[in-house]
C-alpha cells in the first residue's frame, strides 16, 4: 500500500474504548503528513534532478564519445600528417641527393671537356709552333738563297752596267768626234 500526505490526514481509525487521545493522533498524523508531504515533494525534486542529471549524463558522454572520435581521427590525420611530411622530406632529400650528384658529374664532365680542350688546344699550340718554325727555318733558306742569288745577279749587273757605260762613253766619245768633225767642215 502507497502512503500519500492526503491519506495519512484522512485516515480514520476505529473507535475502541481506551484507544489513544484523539488530538494527539491528529497531530502526530498531520506532521507525519507533512512529513511524507515534504519526503515526497523532495523525492519528486531528487527524481527530476536525476532525469535532468541523466539526460546531462548522456549528452556528456555524446561529447566524450564526439571528443573521443575527434581526437581518434585528430591522432590519425596528424599520424598520416607527420607520415605524409616524413615521405615527402625523404623525397626531396632523395631528388636534392640524385641532383648534386647530377649537378657534380656535370661539374665533372665539364672539368674533363675543359682539360681535354687544354690538352688539345696546346698540342695545336706545339703542332702550330713546329710549323711556324718550319716555315721560319725555310722562309730563312729561300731569303738566304735570295740574296746570294741577288748578289750575284747585282755582281753581274754591275758588270754589265760598267760594260754598258763604257760602251755608251765610246759611243758618245764617237759622236763627239764625228760631231766635231761635222762642225769642222
Amino acid at each position: 500500500m502507497k502512503f500519500t500526505p492526503f491519506g495519512i490526514k484522512n485516515q480514520d481509525f476505529n473507535k475502541a474504548v481506551r484507544g489513544y487521545d484523539k488530538e494527539e493522533v491528529r497531530a502526530f498524523l498531520e506532521r507525519l503528513s507533512d512529513e511524507v508531504e515534504r519526503i515526497s515533494n523532495e523525492n519528486e525534486k531528487l527524481k527530476t534532478d536525476f532525469d535532468s542529471m541523466e539526460d546531462q549524463l548522456k549528452e556528456f558522454r555524446r561529447i566524450e564519445k564526439n571528443l573521443q572520435n575527434a581526437l581518434l581521427s585528430a591522432t590519425e590525420t596528424t599520424t598520416k600528417a607527420v607520415d605524409s611530411a616524413k615521405k615527402q622530406s625523404a623525397l626531396m632529400i632523395k631528388e636534392a641527393e640524385l641532383k648534386s650528384q647530377q649537378i657534380v658529374e656535370k661539374a665533372k664532365e665539364n672539368a674533363n671537356d675543359t682539360l681535354n680542350s687544354v690538352l688539345k688546344l696546346k698540342e695545336e699550340k706545339r703542332v702550330l709552333i713546329a710549323k711556324l718554325k718550319a716555315i721560319i727555318n725555310s722562309q730563312a733558306e729561300l731569303l738566304d738563297w735570295n740574296v746570294s742569288n741577288y748578289t750575284e745577279s747585282k755582281e753581274k749587273k754591275n758588270l754589265e752596267v760598267k760594260t754598258e757605260r763604257k760602251n755608251d762613253i765610246s759611243e758618245e766619245n764617237e759622236v763627239n768626234v764625228n760631231d766635231i768633225l761635222g762642225k769642222l767642215l
